[in-house]
């Protein structure tokens, strides 16, 4: 499969078709090896980052179980009696140690969603800093903030729900900035044919993150008790910033330690798609139906991600009735599948276009259909295959694992459109991305009421369906080109 016939003339001024410099023949600099190199180094520095990040995000879900009395949520108890149990229930007692406290589900809930109050507001702002100073101090403080804040877990525990609700908001707050910092860092950092790769690399260690915390904290709640989750994960938090600060840049330019071969080709590399402009184009960019169609796969994709992040382990225990032990494991297995994925994935896409010579665009509709219509289909069918539970878990892990595919496409779309302000887009994608792990689980909850497998066959069809929308709608209005108003002077060259 080839891409479309280049060199034709930009239609209404808007956009070109989809080349890039490293495909046109264009003089550049030779590539410039991955095997130690600045880029490469940046991003497994970043793969631990966001690692450290989704860890310190997800170990609430877990300790939260060991920190409430299991009398107070004993009559909350919503086990559907529909399937059989699984297996026969722990009869180990864990280190009792922990404080407990009186907190019923509905608590429960405000704590958990806390979280996204706080990081929905810094998104937009946090792209809009990263693209005037830099995102390497804004994505370090980011996580040093949250890192900090949830060392004071315990403590905040102590005062009521109240003060853990407003360090959970704050945690947000840090956490909200880290993405937006990172796509703007990215943008002087990742040369076009190489995005795919660097920025899975990247934003796989969320996936990481989620995949060793879940279990980790359960066996740190087990053998000692919840608090030591908050300090292990906070006092890595405070390591990785340390490393974070000392060995980075936040462009080629200023790093002490990168090879004259491998700033030149970079460089050279982006040297027709950054913009000098002192002024973001906000009028243009929010009337730009490229970044509206990343819009809506952004959000349609977060939906089943939220949805299942957040109730995947509630559905494992009260429909597919797993004990505590199987139910930690398992919720984590998908996540590892989705890490894996993307790691793979970006390589592909890349190959893809440096090799086979496809499109950017075509490229990020083939990754984004695979990643969004596939998990779409494996979860209404986990939905109708009833109590089988191998079956079930089989096809929530495929969901979860085919979902990586979209790392390589609408997620770094953003760099393809606008890499001068790929920050600012990834907020704004991402402040209505947030909505749904705000909502989906509040509606998901309303829709299930006496918890049976008809109704969450409902809360899983109506994600699917959510899902397939975006995916079409990307398709069909997605770009794979720096847009005019991207540029300089609206009419400049681009990639």
């Amino acid at each position: 499969m080839r891409s479309p016939v280049r060199g034709l003339s930009p239609s209404d001024g808007e956009e070109v078709l989809d080349n890039t410099p490293l495909l046109q023949g264009a003089p550049q600099a030779e590539a410039a090896p991955a095997c130690c190199s600045a880029r490469y180094s940046l991003a497994v520095l970043a793969f631990f980052g966001f690692f450290v990040l989704y860890a310190l995000r997800v170990n609430l879900s877990v300790a939260l179980v060991d920190m409430v009395d299991s009398n107070t949520t004993l009559a909350d108890n919503r086990t559907s009696k529909e399937c059989a149990e699984h297996s026969a229930s722990s009869k180990a007692l864990h280190n009792p140690m922990g404080k407990r406290y009186q907190w019923d589900a509905e608590t429960q809930g405000w704590i958990l969603g806390s979280f996204f109050y706080g990081y929905i507001i810094t998104q937009i702002p946090g792209g809009y800093i990263a693209s005037k100073v830099g995102g390497k101090l804004l994505l370090g403080f980011g996580i040093l903030g949250t890192a900090v804040f949830t060392l004071f877990t315990p403590i905040a525990a102590d005062f009521g729900v109240g003060a853990l609700v407003v360090l959970r908001a704050l945690e947000g707050l840090g956490e909200g900035v880290t993405f937006p910092a990172m796509h703007a860092m990215w943008s002087s950092w990742a040369p076009p044919l190489e995005r795919s790769k660097l920025l899975s690399i990247s934003y796989a260690g969320a996936q990481l993150g989620t995949v060793i915390s879940l279990p980790l904290s359960g066996i740190i709640c087990f053998y000692m008790n919840w608090t030591y989750v908050f300090y292990l994960f906070g006092i890595i938090g405070i390591i990785w910033f340390a490393l974070w600060i000392w060995l980075v840049s936040d462009s080629p330019e200023t790093h002490k330690t990168i090879s004259q071969g491998e700033k030149e080709y970079i460089l050279s590399s982006l040297k027709n798609q950054l913009s000098s402009r002192k002024t973001v184009p906000w009028i243009p960019m929010l009337k730009s139906l490229p970044l509206w169609a990343i819009v809506v796969a952004h959000f349609s994709y977060n939906w089943i991600f939220y949805t299942l992040l957040t109730l995947l382990p509630t559905y494992m225990k009260e429909i597919l009735r797993f004990n505590v032990q199987e139910n930690g494991i398992l919720s984590a297995v998908p996540y590892f599948g989705c890490w894996l994925c993307m790691i793979l994935s970006g390589q592909a896409a890349d190959h893809l276009r440096a090799k086979w010579n496809f499109s950017t665009i075509c490229v990020r509709r083939i990754f984004s259909l695979i990643g969004m219509i596939g998990p779409a289909v494996f979860l209404v069918a986990a939905g109708f295959i009833g109590c089988d539970y191998s079956l079930a878990v089989a096809f929530l892990t495929i969901s979860t694992t085919l979902g990586g595919f979209c790392s390589s496409g609408f997620s770094i779309n953003h760099l393809d459109i606008a890499p001068s302000y790929a920050g600012i887009l990834l907020g704004i994608t991402n402040t209505f991305a947030t909505i749904p792990g705000m909502v989906g689980p509040v509606i998901a909850k309303s829709l299930t009421p006496e918890n049976t497998i008809k109704e969450w066959q409902t809360v899983f069809c109506i994600a699917a369906a959510i899902n397939v929308f975006g995916a079409i709608f990307f398709t069909l209005f997605a770009k794979g080109e720096v847009q005019n108003w991207a540029l300089n002077d609206h009419h400049g060259h681009r990639n």
